[in-house]
């Protein structure tokens, strides 16, 4: 599991400054301004979604709780405490939506 994490994560393209870019997802495939189709999704395996979701909170600065977030993306950066306080705009709204469901839909862990 974690080599499909890490195959996926070096598929990363360079990103604008707080944005996570991702080929093969939508557009520019930044979190930040495209949107990701559920089809484009579900080809996403449930450790990679679980990336993409948690990218986009990392890059609008939460502060990571859980041991297996915080290894992954660090809090040195970190500014927001709260989840329900992370400023996210209409398309990673949109996104981490989507990618919610469609860990509902794969019965992913949570």
């Amino acid at each position: 599991m974690r080599y499909a994490l890490v195959a996926f994560v070096l598929a990363v393209s360079s990103a604008p400054a707080g944005a996570g870019c991702f080929e093969d997802l939508g557009g520019t495939g930044c979190t930040n301004d495209s949107l990701f189709s559920e089809a484009e999704l579900r080809r996403l395996s449930c450790e990679n979604l679980w990336y993409v979701r948690n990218s986009v909170y990392d890059d609008n600065g939460f502060c990571f709780r859980t041991k297996r977030a915080q290894s992954v993306f660090e809090n040195a950066d970190c500014y927001v405490q709260e989840m329900g306080r992370v400023k996210l705009n209409s398309y990673e709204r949109q996104n981490v939506a989507r990618i919610q469901k469609v860990e509902r839909q794969k019965s992913c862990p949570r």
